[in-house]
């Protein structure tokens, strides 16, 4: 059965979370009606939740398209069973002057592209915590909260130095989303700790960092960066943080060991892992299409034993992975980590919300 968890009142979440970074652009060709039909497989697998963003190119349409089908075909009751968690990241050349009418146009954007009354959960990120007023960008998503437009509000991609000071300053911060998986244990070096005692969760990414956690990579030499697919570079330097490509293949080998013992894919096992983990309410996975349903939903059967942690970690404890706060390899503009991101997603050329003058 799949598992749920409530993560504030009337807010109960699928513990497996439907990705959608995989369905925006620099992630290779999307049938993009394929895409929308095959969302309500997973609804109907007991998948409700879909995680999007403001900046994943074209995400928000889709699953706004797939709540309105699901309207007209099965009626509101059903369509209101879907939880959507968006994200709110304004560019980071806007961030000096960024004013609450910006951001509440970004959230109304997104009320309109979802075609909901209200946003399930709104997860903030701010690129650079030392420009602009990050504090009134968030009083304005509280304002938006109290207005009845967002239920729940979450951040993205801080650790707790970060997370503190709104939490101190009144903020119901519901959920953080930040990376875990086997290859990367950055919350656990005190996040997850300090998130058990302020009534907050976890959200995950990079459960299977980027699809380099599933049998596909087994016994395959080391592909470099040459990948068209910005996902797979990212997580490419995961695993050399992690240690060699040889210590990766140790770790894949390890999985499926795993996974064998149980009748499972080393992806499940992955997965399994980290919805273990202390805190962790939820894990995101890049399922793009219907046909990936089976195995995601595997993890449901699976209860990880003494035997399998044993196997585990005689590989984590000699590779401890990336080290430092969630996000701090990333969040350096100018390290390998950070010169692949991009900062300016928000305002696009033929949607001019943010940064009008009059």
């Amino acid at each position: 059965m799949t598992e749920t968890v409530l993560l504030r009142p009337g807010h109960r979440m699928s513990r497996v979370i439907k990705g959608g970074w995989q369905l925006a652009g620099d992630h290779g060709t999307v049938d993009r009606a394929q895409a929308v039909r095959d969302m309500e497989a997973f609804l109907d697998a007991g998948i409700n939740t879909f995680d999007c963003a403001d900046i994943y190119v074209g995400v928000e349409e889709m699953i706004g398209d797939f709540i309105a089908d699901l309207r007209r075909s099965r009626g509101a009751s059903v369509a209101n069973t879907v939880c959507v968690h968006t994200k709110l990241v304004p560019d980071l050349e806007l961030l000096e002057r960024i004013r609450p009418q910006d951001v509440e146009a970004i959230v109304d954007r997104s009320l309109q592209r979802l075609q909901v009354e209200r946003l399930d959960l709104v997860q903030f990120y701010w690129w650079d915590l030392s420009l602009g007023d990050p504090l009134e960008g968030l009083s304005a998503l509280r304002d938006l909260q109290r207005s009845g437009k967002i239920a729940n509000l979450g951040i993205n991609n801080w650790d707790r130095s970060q997370i503190a000071p709104f939490v101190d300053a009144g903020f119901d911060i519901a959920a953080a989303q930040v990376q875990y998986s086997v290859l990367d244990r950055r919350p656990a070096g005190g996040l997850s700790d300090w998130a058990a005692g302020h009534d907050m969760q976890l959200v995950c990414y990079g459960t299977l960092a980027g699809g380099f956690l599933t049998d596909a990579w087994l016994g395959k030499p080391d592909p470099g960066f040459a990948f068209e697919n910005r996902s797979l570079v990212k997580y490419r330097l995961i695993i050399d943080e992690f240690g060699s490509w040889n210590a990766f293949q140790e770790l894949l080998r390890a999985l499926k060991t795993i996974g064998d013992r149980h009748g499972t894919s080393l992806s499940s096992v992955a997965t399994r892992w980290v919805l273990d983990q202390p805190q962790v309410a939820g894990g995101i996975v890049g399922a793009r299409y219907a046909r990936h349903l089976p195995r995601t939903l595997e993890v449901f059967d699976l209860t990880l034993d003494e035997e399998d942690h044993t196997v585990l970690n005689a590989v984590l404890d000699a590779h401890p992975g990336p080290q430092g706060d969630v996000f701090a390899l990333e969040a350096d503009r100018t390290s390998r980590h950070g010169r692949i991101m991009k900062y300016n997603l928000n305002t696009r050329p033929d949607d001019k919300v943010l940064g009008a003058d009059d």
